[in-house]
Parts: C-alpha cells; structure tokens; sequence
C-alpha cells in the first residue's frame, strides 16, 4: 500500500486513540513519520479536510450524539467538545449541523453527523483476495417485522463503493444521527419492485416502525417491506486492515450455501441486507428466505 495513505492512516488511528487531547501538528508527524507540513498536506489531500477540521468534526459529532442519548447539559457538551466558551460551541455546532444544540437536545432531527473513514480502506479495495483460506461464518435464522425503511438511492450503483461516488458517504453520518428498529443503519440490495426507473440497486438506510412518522431527510425516500425471515450470515471477528477479504469470505460463503438443507429457500422479493462491518463482531449479511413448499 502507498506510504503516504499509510502515514495518514496513523494520524487518523493516533487520532482516535486520544479523542480528549489537544494534538498537536508535531504530535501528528510524529506518528507519520514526515514532517508537519509535508504531513499536514498529505492529510488535507487524503482525506478532504485539515488535521484541525478533522479533530473539530469528530469532537462536535460526539457532542451530538451526547445530547442526543443522554441529559448532558450544552454547558458540559460545548466542554467535554474543547470549547472554552458556550457561544463558540453553539457557532461551531450551527455551522456544522445547522441547528442550535440546546434545540436538538429537546427534539433530536436527522442531522450530518461526521463519520472517520480510514483512507486505507479505499487502497484496500484494489487488492486482490484468494478465497482458498475461507474463515468459519456462523449462520441462523431470524425474523424481520414488517417495518418502513428510510433510504437515500444512488444512480446505477450496485456496491458501496460507487454507492459513495454517487451520493457521498456523509449519507452515513446522517443516517447514524437516526433511530432504528435495529439499532444501526443498514445497506441493501433492492429487488427490482423497489427500484424506481433510473436509481440504484445498491442504498442506505434506516429501518423505523410501520407507525413512523418523524421526519424525512429531503432527498430520502420511504418503502415499506413486509415480515420476512432471514438467514444472517457473519464471520469471523477481523482486523481492519482484513475487513476486504472478511466481507469476500462471508459472501463467498453465502453464494455457495444451499438453505433447503434446512427447509428453506431464497426469497428474492426481499433485499439482501448488509451491516456495517466492525472488527470486533465480523461482518454480517442478511438474505431473506422463505419455507420450502413440500414436494
């Protein structure tokens, strides 16, 4: 992989690993191993934004995010965010979520929340994965009420990637700023009755209750999807620099899996759903099925 993605990456993990400090532009060459302004430009060209945008984003989304789920006063948000004074926080916060932070405290809307890609992920797909060391992929069955699911389409998109070419992947930071009946927002492939004529196969969303009736991002459409049973698939807990091959071994092994030796066939009226994939519990994917008719 390309040294300088490399060295960006570890301002961005050194980054993550101290979310309450001040860091310093020397702090952060240091973990390049470049100099801070050969460091400062290799960040501002890999990732969009300067080391100091970066670390204000991060630190007002994770205000946000308090507000929202718990009683923190906008006094200890603007605080524990390293803000000295309450009225440069609300600034801050306006500018960025375009909202006052004492008013989404009250009645939380959908807002862009700043989400941290690592750069190295967008080199990591290029890479070229053998499927001859597929890892262990646990497998059960569950069920999915009938539900409303909040999406943004694409264009023509049928992956993430070119997904993001098309919309952005700010749609993700938006998307986590809203409840779902499952605790995260998802990714699905859409059968084509879901499908209007010149969008994507590929969208994002968040699942919400039948009875929904807050607010809808402008741009979001809704469709509503019946009670179905899923086979979830999910692999083996990876390290990020793994996660490509991880999400090849599940889907290698949910394309050569037949579900009648359990009673079952696919249901391809219903989308494929795809998690966001997390080290920590593998990747996950979900394909609807339904009871075999008995011959």
């Amino acid at each position: 992989m390309n040294e300088q993605v490399l060295a960006v990456q570890r301002m961005q993990d050194y980054i993550q690993a101290h979310p309450d400090g001040r860091i310093t532009m020397a702090e952060l060459a240091r973990a390049s191993l470049f100099s801070p302004w050969h460091s400062y430009r290799l960040f501002k060209r890999y990732v969009g934004v300067t080391p100091a945008e970066y670390m204000r984003k991060l630190r007002l989304t994770e205000s946000a995010l308090r507000l929202k789920s718990t009683a923190v006063s906008v006094t200890d948000a603007a605080l524990g965010a390293g803000y000295d004074s309450v009225e440069g926080y609300q600034r801050a916060f306006r500018r960025e979520f375009g909202c006052n932070p004492g008013d989404y405290a009250k009645a939380p809307t959908p807002i862009s929340l700043f989400v941290a890609y690592g750069v190295k992920f967008r080199e990591m797909r290029r890479d070229v994965h053998d499927m001859d060391n597929v890892q262990s992929v646990f497998i059960q069955v569950i069920k999915k009420p009938a539900r409303k699911v909040i999406i943004k389409r694409g264009i023509s998109a049928k992956d993430y990637f070119p997904y993001c070419e098309e919309v952005g992947c700010d749609v993700w930071g938006l998307l986590t700023s809203m409840d779902s009946l499952c605790g995260e927002p998802v990714c699905l492939w859409l059968p084509e009755r879901y499908i209007k004529p010149g969008t994507s196969t590929y969208v994002q969303g968040v699942e919400a209750a039948l009875d929904y009736a807050g607010a809808i991002p402008e741009g979001f459409d809704v469709i509503t999807l019946p009670e179905a049973e899923y086979l979830a698939f999910q692999g083996e807990p990876f390290l990020e620099e793994n996660y490509a091959a991880s999400i090849m071994s599940v889907q290698h092994a949910m394309d050569r899996y037949d579900p009648t030796v359990i009673g079952y066939v696919w249901d391809d009226l219903n989308p494929r759903i795809q998690l966001e994939p997390r080290g920590e519990r593998g990747y996950i994917e979900l394909r609807a099925v339904k009871k075999r008719n008995p011959s």
